[in-house]
């Protein structure tokens, strides 16, 4: 799902490259080549120049399959079909006709050379998107070459290891070369004539002539088989990649290695290609990066020169930094922390990967396999207030008690590690002790650590050093969430015993605990209101104020696990994130659900952006970060409650247009402001009295004017409306419910008719005035509909109020309701928050 009412999906960041081959073009008018990878299913474009994106294409029905690329275009397979894009964004032609996966792309001249799985090679014309040949292959095509100065030839290579070569004009099969005896992954025109480089599955590359079928030389790599292959042709050196992300060197002159680029992704060499003219390689990776090396060293090696990463293992937890709202961190299960920026993705940023040692860490030269590296951070949280002086971020750790500290200023992790001497032994979680939340104080001084022990920490930032334990000795029995207020007068926290409890920051001792319906999941705090969202392990959340330390609203709906939750700038919204697939928008003063967002996969964390406009959303087993716009920034979106379910017994709304009731209780007004100059004239063949029609305009029932009966006697009472009729046949709850439904669809007018009509004065009975107060008294009991019952009731004592005055009977009636009147409970509670704020204004 792209949308919903309130978000709308904008873009992703953090994905640069998966496992399809990158490829370059050069562009004459830039004067310079530009780099093409891919990212699932849509491809990004790089300057080689600046290393910076260009332009994003749209999305593809599923994920690319195959990309490929010439002076002009760019070429992308999705399925059976084939698309050519002009400047990476239009889609210029379509090639449609293959019934198996495409799975090769070569363009070639004025032609383009597709074969999918099935063994089909169908040849099409590029400007007509005419098919011009096709031709059945009897092998498993891997690998397809345009050997130089062999004119409309096409080299194929195979997953039994032979070779044929092609006349795409004529359509026939010219030489057939026997191979290795192993899968063909790659081939590559070498700078000599009639040279060919061909990669094979295990780790050898052949040097092979083609005119007389003869290998000239062969190497073998000991890092797996052969992925890519390119030749830097000033310096005679051939490059090779592997599965393990080593990049060989060979150098053609000497026949050996030259130099080794040990490690260079994390992930298998997918892509690799040297730039024309440039002593430059371009690398890709399915590690989720694109990087590129310049054969500048004094030994002749290259160096790294550029690079575009994200995160190469998911996302865990994400968090808008600094009030700009430009800024995402995020911790991924690489045991990286990285800055995304939403504005521009040069100023992406990586932090690192946590190191029990980063010096030692930094100088081991096989960094990717390094044993000091951490654990994946599992949530952090972050403050601005101290970011140049020292660390403003802290960091916990999956399965280790040990807690680290991050410089967004600097962008790389602290020199402290926070961790009570109580765990000292227990460093690498041999005993399962594990740090398991954090909270940076808004002072940013301070770090509160909770631990599944139970365990309560206050840390420094500045020096490191322990400042006190809350509990004693123990807090709960496992903690769940750590919360310390703006001031830093009260400590919250939460665990698995379903209490909250509220502590002295700075003395550290019990001040009051606050039950719970479930045990907590975790913490969510909006720091300006003071409002703290507590997710519980029975999929439910429960929000609460923390200067009065009570529950004021409880939210229902999640059907798994609920991952993380985030507030509105204005802490009007509160959105949350479950297993279940789902992101949900609750709103607070109305204590309703106002959106439902359906997702492919589960949402693991979210955050809002400090301005409103964004919320960004990582999910499992995805690699980037999604970015959705709230529409309500920029249009008016109609809010409506999707559910209209009660909490408990609390004071609901109706829920209508409140123009409906305001009117009802100022209608004279409105009837006088609105009198016509001149009164209407009576219809010549109407009686004076006529039945009425039920409906929201006053209606006559004008069947059977005209027509006589002599017979017929005028009655002596008025008949009653067909609402009075069924108010009097009322008897039972469910009864009085229907007719209160009756009224709130009907008009101001017709209402204030009805409502005088109960009056002995206006043809009513005193048994319909008792009648109703029943009906008030039956829907007032369940507290909902609080402001129709009261306009209504208004209403009703305006015109009735004389007869009810004479009648005992009417007066118990009224009695009953006001025993219901919510309202004194409100004013109270109303009453007592201003007399809070007012004392703690005046202290």
């Amino acid at each position: 799902m792209s949308s919903s009412k309130i978000f709308l999906q904008n873009r992703a960041l953090g994905y640069v490259s998966n496992d399809i081959p990158l490829v370059t073009r050069y562009i004459h008018i830039r004067r310079e080549n530009i780099i093409i990878t891919c990212v699932g299913r849509a491809f990004h474009t790089y300057s080689s120049d600046r290393f910076q994106l260009l332009s994003v294409s749209p999305q593809h029905e599923t994920d690319i399959t195959c990309l490929a690329a010439d002076s002009y275009l760019v070429y992308t397979s999705c399925g059976n079909n084939i698309y050519a894009w002009r400047r990476g964004i239009e889609v210029k032609h379509m090639y449609t006709g293959h019934k198996a996966a495409i799975k090769l792309l070569f363009p070639f001249a004025a032609n383009l050379v597709s074969i999918d799985e099935s063994g089909v090679l169908k040849i099409w014309d590029v400007k007509s998107e005419s098919l011009y040949k096709e031709i059945q292959l009897d092998f498993t095509a891997t690998a397809i070459c345009h050997p130089p100065t062999y004119t409309n030839k096409l080299l194929i290579g195979s997953a039994e290891g032979k070779l044929q070569l092609w006349n795409i004009k004529t359509g026939s099969m010219i030489y057939e070369f026997k191979g290795w005896n192993s899968c063909v992954t790659s081939l590559e025109p070498a700078p000599a004539e009639d040279m060919m480089a061909i990669g094979l599955s295990n780790g050898k590359i052949i040097l092979h002539n083609l005119k007389f079928d003869v290998t000239s030389i062969s190497f073998t790599q000991d890092w797996g088989s052969v992925t890519r292959i390119s030749f830097l042709i000033k310096r005679q050196l051939m490059i090779t990649g592997s599965p393990k992300g080593t990049v060989v060197v060979w150098n053609l002159e000497e026949g050996k290695v030259d130099s080794l680029i040990i490690k260079a992704h994390h992930g298998p060499v997918c892509g690799l290609q040297c730039l024309p003219d440039e002593p430059l390689l371009v690398t890709s990776s399915s590690d989720n990066s694109l990087k590129m090396w310049r054969f500048d060293m004094s030994d002749g090696s290259a160096s790294l020169f550029k690079i575009r990463e994200g995160h190469f293992k998911p996302p865990v937890s994400i968090r808008f930094h600094g009030a700009d709202g430009a800024s995402i961190l995020s911790s991924g299960n690489d045991s990286s922390l990285r800055v995304f920026n939403t504005v521009t993705e040069i100023a992406n940023k990586s932090f690192g990967r946590a190191s029990y040692n980063r010096k030692a860490s930094k100088k081991n030269g096989n960094k990717w396999a390094d044993p000091l590296i951490m654990p994946p951070i599992s949530t952090f949280t972050s403050e601005t207030t101290r970011d140049k002086e020292w660390d403003s971020i802290v960091a916990v750790h999956r399965g280790i008690p040990t807690v680290t500290t991050w410089s967004f200023d600097k962008s790389k992790m602290g020199e402290h590690k926070l961790c009570h001497e109580r765990f000292k032994k227990n460093v690498s979680g041999q005993k399962g002790i594990s740090a398991t939340c954090a909270c940076l104080t808004h002072c940013g001084n301070f770090a509160v650590v909770g631990y599944s022990s139970g365990h309560i920490d206050k840390y420094n930032i500045q020096s490191g050093l322990h400042r006190g334990t809350y509990g004693e000795p123990i807090a709960h029995k496992c903690v769940r969430g750590v919360y310390v207020d703006t001031l830093n007068q009260i400590m919250v926290s939460g665990g698995s015993d379903t209490f909250l409890k509220f502590w002295n920051f700075k003395k550290l001792n019990l001040l009051s605990k606050l039950e719970l319906d479930d045990t907590v999941s975790l913490f969510s705090w909006h720091t300006e209101s003071s409002f703290l969202a507590v997710a519980l392990d029975n999929y439910n959340i429960s929000l609460v104020d923390i200067d009065t330390r009570t529950i004021i609203r409880k939210f229902t709906g999640h059907r798994g696990p609920l991952t993380d939750l985030t507030f509105s700038p204005d802490s009007r919204w509160l959105v949350s994130s479950a297993m279940d697939s789902t992101i949900r928008t609750w709103d607070i003063p109305s204590s309703s659900m106002i959106d439902i967002l359906k997702v492919d996969t589960p949402c693991v964390s979210l955050t809002f952006s400090p301005n409103g406009n964004n919320l960004a959303t990582a999910h499992a087993d995805q690699l980037g970060i999604i970015l959705w716009i709230n529409k309500t920034m920029y249009k008016h979106v109609g809010l409506q409650n999707i559910s209209k379910g009660q909490i408990d017994t609390f004071i609901t709304m109706s829920g209508q247009n409140d123009a409906g009731w305001q009117s009802l209780l100022n209608l004279d007004a409105v009837k006088k402001r609105n009198k016509p100059v001149q009164p209407p004239k009576a219809p010549a063949a109407a009686p004076f009295f006529l039945p009425t029609i039920q409906s929201v305009d006053f209606q006559f029932d004008l069947n059977g004017v005209g027509k006589t009966d002599t017979n017929t006697k005028i009655p002596e009472t008025v008949m009653h409306t067909v609402f009075a009729q069924q108010l009097l046949k009322a008897t039972s709850s469910k009864d009085y419910q229907i007719l209160f439904d009756q009224l709130k669809l009907m008009g101001p007018s017709a209402l204030n008719y009805e409502l005088r009509s109960l009056s002995p004065e206006a043809g009513g009975t005193y048994e319909l005035i008792i009648k109703f107060l029943n009906l008030l008294n039956e829907i007032s009991i369940k507290n909902k509909d609080f402001e129709l019952i009261q306009s209504y009731l208004g209403v009703f004592l305006k015109y009735n109020g004389r007869a009810l005055a004479q009648r005992p009977e009417a007066i118990n009636s009224i009695e009953e309701i006001s025993k219901h009147n919510a309202w004194e409970h409100l004013q109270n509670n109303f009453l007592l928050c201003l007399s809070i704020i007012e004392y703690m204004k005046n202290n």
